[in-house]
């Protein structure tokens, strides 16, 4: 027995492996590390700083010390850092690289800062950089001061550049090595940064004009415009310097101007440099080396840009008294660069396209009797907007009515004509790009005004034919109708929006309730269960899949919805955000039942098959939920590709002011959706109108792809999360809610019922969705057996969101009562 125990003993204190490797890759190890590296990088700049002053009088100790001459007290050695730090500097300095060995502190302390996660850098740039520039400051150091320092005790380049100096000019001489040293300098600078190319271009070709940062660089000009005058009727072409793009700014729209001048006495050209002055920022355009002539009377293009929004770099934070982010401290929110990055999406200005666009509106216009006093043009990212002024005694409808014949004139795949455009006396149509960019969802989150938005559930959609980020707060939309054909967007628009807010909001802060019955279309977020999603208590999957579990799902966030106004009732608060705002300041005793409320979106996508198979069953919760459950968090996304009346029935649509538009078949539809036509004439692949209020805005939705939902879904994943998926709690639906368990014929037995008792003793735990999970039953006939349990005493009555008490201990118990039960 003793040697048993010895031996127990002895493999209790062995330590596995694993462990070991666990507790390197601890944060603990990493800090301590961190730490270390720090020090020991001041200790060096301490020690190569003290070499320049007290390196002479302690150059005849080092170099011939005496054994065990360094170890003593009175070694006299001079410098700051002691004989260690001496003999460090002699080394590094003299004997190694000279004067760039003070890239080695600063790497270190690099390092450390990383390790410690006091600031983020990429190490193995900075590990690059310094090693690179250390060699190279070596080399040329000693080739430039070899002979100045020779009777000094300092080497500027160290030993190793003065050795490295001399053989590479015995083989391509000082002039050779003057040159090496030249190119390995410019490589290093293209290395660190692009514009040396641009430098060096400039250096060798003084007049070459300045290329844009882009990747398609352009050149402003100025077309020819034209004075109709009784004696000359000559262009005047006119000259403009190259604009510069300021530093991290996307280019906002072009904006094309027109103005047909009336009488001899205007100067255009004066006209134009007035506007030039007022405009804060010029887009280029190509350069044209012959100016085209335009008819006397026709419109000339100036093309004006303002820069957009500048990038902003960190999320700001708010410290408050209680923290909810503090349950999951340690997480990060995704980072830019999991997102793809598209260069294509940059504006550029075909100007002969614009050109003949311009020209080909005109001509219908006047086709048909139709004069002009003015024409602008902003060019967004696959639609352009044509602002059209008409002649005094034009009627609107008679451009209105020309639709067809402006689409079939420019070749359009088809164009929108809005009459008038709201808030403005002008009439926009608007036209197809001939190349179309894309918007990326990472220059929509990298963009100003998402970062320092202060909406409560920020949801960016994409940008406007005016370049602008568009954005909602669906905490104040605060339900919103999806819908479209198959194939122009609507699952890129909800991963659009879910990737929106997966950026702006802390787990604590937000859930998601995702139903998916075509099963796949959201299968990809299901890693980051235990962090975003909610679900019911013995669902296997948080993504809802099964009809019966929807309309359970959505009566349990009614009930949800009830808890939460009984405590906002309780608390004497409006809304969700007062009640948070008090939970936060401690107002509001948890002791009482009080909890920090989290927002929950409910997603639901094909809400026309759901209306198919559940009907009633799913529109009433949705319609409770859309009525109520705004002023609570609770909001709801609904997406459906059959948007007919049936489907979004006027209960529906009443409840859900935000309306998403994108392609449809028919007009029909178009009005279905957003009580207007327009829908029809979108140009699919994410081209949409947004409705919300009067006039619908038309929006390129933001690009995100499945590789780039993945890396973010993993980047959450790998994070500490909470130990299971937030719980809704569980609703007794409809057959069990209303009545009482008196009610209940116990001369008919469920089948299930003695299988049902055994299940429930078994889990000691009386839950209805686990009798209907287990049985494969509808919810229904679940809670019928539940109440003839309730009913013979083998669990106990409803207790609100909770699971019901079993009141049967085993099974000799359950035979008892099954006994009673038949003697009756």
């Amino acid at each position: 027995m003793k040697k048993k125990t010895e031996t127990t003993e002895n493999e209790e204190k062995r330590i596995s492996p694993s462990k070991v490797i666990k507790a390197v890759k601890g944060e603990t190890i990493h800090f301590i590390i961190g730490l270390l590296c720090v020090i020991f990088g001041v200790y060096m700049l301490l020690a190569f700083t003290s070499f320049f002053f007290t390196g002479g009088s302690d150059q005849s100790i080092l170099a011939h010390p005496d054994p065990g001459e360094l170890l003593e007290t009175g070694n006299h050695i001079q410098n700051y850092a002691g004989a260690r730090g001496a003999q460090l500097s002699q080394f590094l300095i003299n004997d190694c690289f000279g004067i760039p060995a003070y890239l080695i502190a600063v790497f270190l302390i690099v390092a450390g800062m990383k390790l410690m996660k006091a600031y983020r850098f990429t190490l193995w740039k900075w590990f690059v950089s310094c090693s690179v520039l250390m060699v190279w400051l070596s080399i040329t150091l000693s080739f430039a001061f070899g002979g100045t320092f020779q009777d000094s005790f300092l080497y500027p380049g160290g030993l190793h550049g003065y050795n490295v100096s001399l053989w590479i000019c015995s083989q391509i001489g000082a002039p050779g090595l003057i040159l090496a040293l030249l190119v390995t300098l410019i490589l290093i600078a293209v290395f660190f940064t692009r514009e040396t190319m641009q430098i060096v271009r400039k250096a060798l070709h003084p007049t070459l004009p300045a290329r844009s940062k882009k990747k398609n660089p352009t050149e402003e000009t100025q077309l020819a415009e034209e004075t109709p005058s009784a004696d000359n009727a000559s262009p005047e072409p006119v000259q403009e310097k190259p604009a510069e793009n300021p530093p991290y700014s996307d280019p906002k729209p072009v904006e094309v101007e027109l103005d047909l001048i009336e009488t001899p006495k205007e100067e255009p050209c004066a006209y134009m440099q007035e506007e030039r002055k007022t405009s804060e920022e010029k887009l280029t355009a190509p350069v044209k080396e012959e100016v085209p002539e335009e008819k006397p009377g026709e419109p000339t293009f100036e093309i004006e840009h303002t820069p957009e929004e500048e990038l902003a770099s960190e999320r700001g934070s708010l410290d408050q008294p209680y923290n909810p982010r503090l349950d999951l401290e340690h997480y990060h929110f995704p980072t830019l660069d999991l997102l793809n990055p598209y260069n294509d999406h940059e504006p550029s200005i075909d100007m002969e396209e614009q050109n003949a666009n311009k020209n080909r509106i005109i001509q219908v216009l006047r086709s048909f009797g139709i004069e002009i006093s003015s024409i602008k043009a902003s060019v967004g990212p696959t639609i352009t907007l044509y602002e059209i002024t008409p002649a005094e005694g034009v009627r609107i409808n008679r451009i209105r009515n020309l639709e067809d014949d402006i689409a079939l004139s420019l070749s359009a795949l088809g164009i929108r004509i809005i009459a008038p455009i709201p808030g403005k006396g002008t009439i926009g149509i608007e036209v197809p790009n001939a190349s179309p960019r894309i918007v990326p969802m990472s220059s929509i989150l990298n963009s100003k005004k998402f970062q320092e938005t202060t909406f409560e559930l920020p949801v960016a959609l994409g940008k406007t034919i005016t370049n602008e980020v568009f954005m909602v707060d669906l905490a104040k939309a605060p339900h919103m109708l999806v819908a479209g054909a198959t194939g122009q967007g609507k699952s890129v628009g909800l991963n659009a929006i879910v990737t929106s807010l997966l950026y702006k909001k802390h787990p604590s802060e937000l859930k998601f309730v995702i139903v998916d019955p075509k099963k796949v279309e959201f299968a990809i977020y299901a890693p980051i269960e235990k962090h975003y999603l909610a679900k019911l208590p013995d669902s296997d999957s948080a993504i809802i899949t099964d009809v019966t579990k929807v309309v359970q799902t959505l009566n349990s966030l009614c009930v949800e919805m009830d808890t939460r106004y009984d405590l906002l009732q309780k608390a004497g608060c409006r809304n969700i955000k007062e009640y948070n705002a008090k939970f936060i300041n401690r107002q509001l005793n948890p002791e009482n039942g009080h909890r920090f409320m989290p927002y929950i979106v409910i997603i639901i996508d094909e809400f026309g098959d759901l209306i198919m198979t559940a009907g009633k069953e799913v529109e009433l919760p949705i319609c409770r939920i859309a009525q109520l459950a705004r002023a609570v968090g609770i909001h709801a996304i609904i997406a459906t590709q059959r948007p007919t009346t049936n489907i979004i029935t006027g209960t529906i649509k009443a409840n859900f002011p935000a309306r998403v538009a994108f392609r449809v078949a028919s007009m029909m539809d178009s009005r279905t959706i957003l009580d207007r036509p327009g829908a029809q004439q979108l140009i699919g692949k994410g081209d949409m109108l947004y409705l919300q209020g009067n006039d619908p805005v038309r929006v390129q939705c933001a690009f995100v792809d499945t590789p780039e939902v993945e890396r973010i879904v993993k980047y959450i994943s790998q994070q500490q999360g909470y130990t299971n998926a937030f719980f809704l709690p569980e609703s007794e639906g409809d057959s069990e809610g209303g009545g009482n368990s008196a009610d209940v014929d116990m001369n008919r037995l469920d089948p299930y019922f003695e299988e049902a008792a055994r299940l429930l003793i078994y889990h000691q735990q009386g839950s209805t969705s686990l009798i209907q999970r287990k049985f494969s039953i509808g919810y229904n006939r679940a809670g019928r057996i539940m109440d003839q349990l309730e009913r013979a005493g083998i669990v106990g009555p409803a207790n609100g969101s909770k699971a019901r008490e079993v009141l049967c201990m085993d099974e000799n118990d359950l035979a008892m009562r099954m006994t009673n039960l038949k003697n009756q």
